[in-house]
């Protein structure tokens, strides 16, 4: 190799010491980065130039000029929004009328307001899903109306994904209540606030195009920064990104039900008898109905016992605010807010903290906060004789739902308590074998229902200490067998041999395949 010259007029020779020298090009010039093969990790970059970046458009159309667009890329988004969100639909509609075809959608998370989606389904606009389908997507799933195999990730799962290539993102649209025209954002201020901004971050670094939009333009910086605008490619601002009150929805509302309560008071029970309520304990729970009662009754007992838990995890609701605000908690580490409370709670404490899928939920590293919980109090579809627990299915087979952070908090908790009614429109919980593995029974410790507890027999230290409470342990197959004496033993539901989504663990490894319904 010859000696050179560099843009500054310096000779230079070929190698010193073994390095190869590659010469100084110019301040702009980033040698050697458009050569550099693209696998995992951050995507290169590039210098921008001296001066201001101008990643600020004037509307759609420009941005959607700007951008790399083909058929088959994947685009992704997030959830924070939830029912409230209007962007996806918007991106996957104006992609739509550019002729785009095949693509693969990977969001955080879908609601009921994304139905609209399933048009684009069945012309093939969308040709499968990799993230979390709800309601009449997850039906179109389940019938056999995509063309692809989609792919069913918790939290954890989908950022480690992200981070190993195995989940490569052309395009990641990241909705934004507050941003600044350089791409900084959060969640926490304007008038579309919805709490962290913490689900999109995996995208915003690893994703080979990032496109902010935002009903909150300011000037820059934009503080605090959930979101950093190094890692954004361009900004568009527009009139709305979504209703902030619909985040909350009836499933994230306190339960009435006498049989959901009965059910949380004989959580709060096991809680209590076991020794999991102790001073500076640690809990996560499920922002469904009967979790936050179960919430409220350990409160109780906290209350009674003048005991404080050192940190609550996962979603924020205003039922954990107050605990916090009274003195209950010291911390909330929060992914996303389920309530408007959530939101103005997480902008004003600072001991409501913001997290990361990475920090709280990734399996890899050196640990996360999931590992640090005592308690994990979690839903299920079905659970089987195994304890194996289905999220993501109901007994007839249609994928209606998500995994979310049920894989990380129970793989990472040192007790994970199931909360299920014995049966649901007279359809068993428990059943021999769950429709759908969703989380391996190997990490499922108890399930507490209206009519007992059963205790996996992997834990029977637990059993031991529930009995010397004096709580009602019962087999988890006498559970099944009281299910059936009341409403029959179910029909199984028919599938065909096409499968058409895959249930991974949060390591990558596949749990189960979901495939077509046979009706």
């Amino acid at each position: 190799m010859e000696a050179s010259t560099n843009a500054v007029g310096r000779k230079l020779p070929a190698e010193i010491g073994g390095r190869v020298i590659e010469p100084f090009r110019g301040a702009f010039a980033a040698p050697g980065q458009a050569e550099a093969p693209r696998g995992p990790g951050p995507r290169p970059r590039r210098a921008a130039g001296r001066g201001r970046p101008v990643k600020l458009v004037s509307s759609w159309d420009e941005l959607l000029d700007r951008l790399e667009l083909r058929d088959g890329m994947t685009v992704s988004f997030h959830h924070h929004l939830r029912d409230g969100d209007a962007v996806v639909n918007e991106t996957v509609a104006r992609l739509a009328a550019r002729g785009l075809k095949g693509l693969v959608i990977a969001p955080t998370a879908l609601f009921p307001t994304h139905d609209k989606l399933v048009p684009y389904i069945e012309s093939g606009v969308i040709e499968r899903v990799e993230g979390s389908m709800n309601g009449r997507v997850g039906e179109a799933c389940s019938r056999g109306a995509m063309r692809g195999l989609s792919v069913l990730r918790s939290h954890g799962g989908r950022g480690r994904a992200i981070q190993a290539g195995e989940l490569p993102i052309d395009l990641a649209v990241i909705a934004a209540p507050c941003a600044d025209p350089f791409g900084n954002a959060n969640g926490l201020h304007g008038k579309s606030a919805c709490g962290p901004l913490s689900y999109p971050e995996p995208d915003s670094v690893y994703a080979e195009q990032v496109v902010v939009v935002t009903d909150g333009l300011v000037p820059y910086p934009c503080s605090p920064w959930s979101i950093k605008g190094g890692n954004v490619d361009y900004v568009l601002e527009v009139p709305s990104i979504g209703d902030p009150s619909r985040i909350v929805s009836g499933t994230t509302r306190l339960t009435r039900s006498p049989t959901q309560l009965l059910i949380a008071e004989m959580a709060a029970r096991f809680v209590e008898g076991t020794g999991i309520l102790r001073e500076g304990f640690s809990f996560q729970a499920g922002a469904g109905g009967m979790s936050l009662a179960a919430v409220a009754r350990v409160a109780d007992r906290m209350r009674a016992s003048g005991i404080k838990a050192s940190f609550a995890h996962g979603g924020a609701t205003g039922l954990l605010v107050g605990l916090l605000e009274e003195g209950l908690l010291g911390a909330i580490v929060d992914l996303q807010s389920f309530d408007l409370e959530a939101v103005r709670s997480c902008r004003e404490n600072p001991r409501h903290i913001e997290s990361t899928p990475f920090t709280s939920y990734g399996p890899q590293g050196a640990g996360c906060s999931a590992g640090m919980l005592d308690l994990a109090l979690l839903g299920a579809t079905e659970i089987d004789l195994d304890f194996n627990v289905n999220v993501n299915t109901h007994s007839d087979g249609l994928l209606l739902h998500g995994i979310g952070g049920h894989q990380d908090a129970a793989a990472g908790s040192s007790c994970c308590v199931v909360t299920a009614p014995l049966f649901r429109k007279r359809i068993p919980i428990v059943r021999e074998r769950v429709t759908t593995v969703s989380c391996p029974g190997e990490v499922v410790d108890v399930l507490v229902t209206e009519r007992g507890i059963a205790v996996n027999p992997r834990r029977g230290d637990l059993r031991e200490r529930a009995l010397a409470a004096g709580l009602p342990v019962v087999d988890i197959a006498e559970l099944m067998d009281a299910a059936r004496r009341i409403t029959g033993i179910p029909e199984e539901p028919r599938f065909k041999d096409r499968p058409v989504a895959l249930v991974e663990w949060r390591d990558g490894g596949v749990l189960d395949v979901v495939r077509e319904l046979d009706r």
